[in-house]
């Protein structure tokens, strides 16, 4: 199952994700799963909402460098090797992983994953049970 992510970019300075958040929270656009990752000049964050789409016009319409990408959520055990099955599935299929996070829900965790065929990962984690999850 593809899940809808955007990822903003952002100036590397105060303020900046403060104004970015006010704008979804203004509109009633409210975050599932995110992360940050920042540079000298700038950073990028990437986050998964229940109305990507409505997220992205407002972002855009608000001037900000926006853009939506499809990814993979996964519900994985949250507990020791949980993540390391479904990954060594994938890294045995020959799957380049570009990036990922996750978060802690209960017993289990949720991993967003971002590679390079969503096709053949969807593929894998049908054949191996490993279950997708809308966020």
């Amino acid at each position: 199952m593809v899940v809808k992510q955007l990822s903003v970019f952002l100036e590397n300075k105060a303020n900046s994700l403060n104004k970015m958040l006010q704008v979804l929270t203004d509109n009633g656009i409210n975050m599932s799963a995110f992360c940050v990752a920042d540079s000298v000049d700038y950073g990028i964050v990437r986050f998964c909402v229940g109305r990507p789409e409505l997220a992205y016009q407002i972002l855009k319409d608000n001037n900000y460098t926006v853009r939506l990408t499809d990814v993979v959520c996964i519900e994985v055990p949250h507990e020791s090797g949980g993540l390391h099955k479904a990954i060594r599935l994938i890294s045995e299929r020959g799957i380049n992983i570009d990036y990922m996070y996750a978060f802690a829900d209960g017993g289990s965790a949720k991993v967003v994953i971002r590679c390079d065929s969503n096709e053949a990962l969807i593929d894998i984690l049908q054949e191996n049970n490993i279950q997708m999850v809308k966020i």
